[in-house]
């Protein structure tokens, strides 16, 4: 009974969160190529519902599901603007490196509503992405991701390489200065350093 119990907890971790993900996934890549084309610097409107298993204990949609939705609206760019096929022919792939995200309303079992995803600039290293949760008329979230894409061969994708691999001619918009000021407060947000006994019992996990 012991044994059984972790298992169980185990197995309906991974249908009823890791599955509802599998499933969402899979369902923006057979519907993105009967939606429009995009450029990568349109918004991307993705659309979605409130299922059983977002829900939080208070019946509204768990806070943390929201960060998992963003994720594959960012998808769900990326497809439609054609840029996901470049990157797998390059070996490269995204990283968030930094997201910050305001509540404004909750969702509710059953409610429909869109993710608006749009490219807001970038630096010398990053891209900023602004992601909205509308439902109807009205915004329930703002989120702002800032990310950098990697190789699979080691080492990471400059801005420049990414934004011609993009077919971005232009410069980037100016960001707005609370967005700028946010990337650069990171930076005190320092890790503490390992000792030396934490060092050598480090574990080294490749993706």
């Amino acid at each position: 009974m012991h044994v059984c119990a972790p298992l169980a907890v185990r197995l309906h971790h991974w249908v009823f969160l890791r599955m509802s993900l599998l499933l969402r996934l899979l369902c923006l890549v057979l519907t993105s190529p009967r939606r429009s084309r995009l450029h990568v610097l349109d918004t991307c409107v993705t659309p979605f519902r409130v299922w059983l298993n977002d829900l939080d204990v208070l019946f509204h949609m768990n806070n943390g599901r929201y960060l998992t939705i963003l994720d594959l609206a960012r998808v769900d760019l990326m497809m439609r603007s054609g840029l996901w096929k470049h990157l797998k022919a390059q070996r490269w792939y995204p990283v968030v490196t930094l997201e910050t995200i305001r509540f404004h309303r909750s969702l509710e079992l059953g409610n429909r509503y869109n993710v608006e995803t749009r490219v807001i600039g970038w630096d010398e290293k990053h891209i900023f992405i602004e992601q909205g949760f509308v439902r109807g008329e009205t915004q329930v979230a703002l989120a702002v991701v800032r990310a950098r894409f990697l190789k699979r061969s080691g080492g990471v994708v400059t801005t420049a390489e990414l934004i011609g691999l993009a077919g971005i001619e232009q410069p980037s918009p100016v960001l707005p200065e609370w967005v700028a000021r946010w990337s650069e407060a990171e930076g005190g947000m320092a890790f503490p350093s390992s000792s030396s006994s934490d060092r050598e019992n480090e574990t080294v996990v490749e993706q």
